[in-house]
């Protein structure tokens, strides 16, 4: 059976790798650990294809140890086991290192049925993962190893490894290379940061080439087309996931509504219309709030639209949201209200309610005021009246501190009126103007 070429082209040096310099570059740490020769347990954390295998592979190699890989997948607690037992043998006379793959597919069991073997010291781990260890691996694990982040790879740091690896097809049959202009860095930028991903790439591109029988010829269309989808790195249920959603916000919160364009198309890239509706939806009152309430009804309209619409059609009104919403002022005064709210309620702050806001019932003989005394807003000139709203045990406690914004601010102005009548004529200029008329100058 052939090789893949991912396979035969893997890096046989430090210097060879491609790309995680903040790991393997001069005196970075786990260079110096690697070169030490003294390994220790540690997890592999990043994305697949930026060379956590291969690495784990030159670490064996230059310790002299002998390696066994196992998948968390399909590996059981027997497959351990049976590897354990190597160390007893010639092989395991210089250690074995057990690389194991995806180890967050393992259950807590047969995570824990390694921790005797690796405080031990008969067997070496080292497990890599695509998920944070932090949320997916056992502490008693984590706790006995290093974590080292692999990142993805820049286009510019794959191009060497995908001009190895064509050259490398040309040579095995025999051949000369013309590689149409712009066909290198269209592989490099459509490979997501992983490299196996981008050498595949180049195996599909050689053998659906034009051959001549002396020459093969790789022209640009040909690898638009085999690449004509971007191998954008994206998992529902996995960190990208909130990446993504986390920098969206982020973005929006920031006024940058280039950037959130640019997250929000990769949430519609990969079809997740779904969260990308339930994240702008939040942003809307989180980070818009009282600014421009009306930002929560827009939105609401826009998401309403994209979901009747379907993709493509929906990316307008979605994209319709992002600018109103990262263009708009910003306020979170309703959020730190509520949220101080919540904290005197779960403190246990917040005492009996006032008599004249209970429901009417019967006064106990005990009680020291008879009736509920309720003033009825409706009977009085403007529909308001003075009265006591909060407990007793709260009265004069604030919680909403009006924001640094225009819409706020003349709400401000509009609630601090000592005549009643003028502060109702206010609010209402205030209603008109916040709710239907944005102001967008921050």
């Amino acid at each position: 059976m052939s090789v893949p070429l991912a396979e035969r082209i893997r890096p046989k040096t430090l210097d060879d790798i491609v790309g995680q310099t903040h790991l393997l570059g001069e005196n970075k740490p786990l260079r110096r650990i690697i070169e030490s020769g003294k390994i220790p347990n540690m997890i592999f954390y990043g994305p697949s294809g930026v060379g956590k295998t291969t690495v784990a592979r030159m670490i064996a190699n230059n310790a002299n140890m002998t390696m066994h890989k196992l998948n968390g997948t399909s590996a059981s607690i027997a497959d351990i086991k049976q590897i354990v037992a190597e160390t007893e043998t010639l092989s395991g006379i210089n250690g074995i290192l057990l690389y194991l793959d995806e180890i967050q597919y393992l259950n807590k069991k047969q995570q824990q049925s390694l921790l005797e073997y690796i405080e031990n010291g008969k067997i070496t781990l080292i497990a890599s993962t695509t998920e944070n260890p932090y949320f997916y691996v056992y502490n008693a694990i984590i706790s006995r190893s290093t974590v080292f982040e692999f990142k993805p790879l820049t286009s510019e740091e794959i191009l060497p490894a995908i001009k190895r690896a064509f050259q490398l097809m040309a040579d095995e049959l025999g051949l000369k290379l013309r590689l149409e202009n712009g066909v290198l860095e269209h592989i490099a930028r459509g490979c997501g940061g992983d490299v196996r991903k981008s050498i595949n790439t180049v195996e599909l591109c050689i053998l659906s080439a034009d051959n001549d029988g002396e020459k093969l010829t790789v022209n640009l269309d040909n690898v638009k087309l085999l690449t004509q989808r971007s191998n954008m790195r994206y998992d529902r249920a996995g960190d990208e996931h909130y990446d993504i959603l986390s920098a969206l916000q982020k973005s929006i919160r920031g006024s940058d509504e280039n950037a959130a364009l640019h997250y929000a198309a990769r949430l519609m890239e990969a079809g997740d219309i779904i969260s990308l509706c339930r994240r702008l939806l939040v942003i809307a009152s989180e980070d818009i709030g009282l600014a421009y309430p009306m930002a929560a009804v827009v939105t609401k309209s826009c998401v309403d639209s994209a979901l009747q619409l379907g993709l493509p059609e929906a990316r307008i009104p979605l994209a319709e949201a992002v600018v109103l919403l990262a263009t708009a002022p910003k306020s979170n005064s309703a959020e730190s209200a509520i949220d101080a709210a919540l904290a005197d309620v779960r403190n246990g702050d917040f005492g009996d309610y006032p008599r004249h806001l209970q429901n009417k019932h019967f006064d106990g003989e005990g009680a020291k005021v008879k009736g509920q005394h309720y003033l009825y807003p409706h009977d009085y000139p403007n529909h308001w009246v003075k009265q006591q709203y909060l407990p007793d045990k709260l009265v004069g406690r604030t919680y909403y501190q009006y924001g640094e914004n225009k819409t706020e601010q003349m709400a401000k102005r509009s609630c601090g009126c000592r005549s009643y009548s003028t502060k109702i004529n206010r609010l209402g200029r205030y209603l008109n103007s916040s709710l239907l008329i944005p102001h967008f100058s921050l």
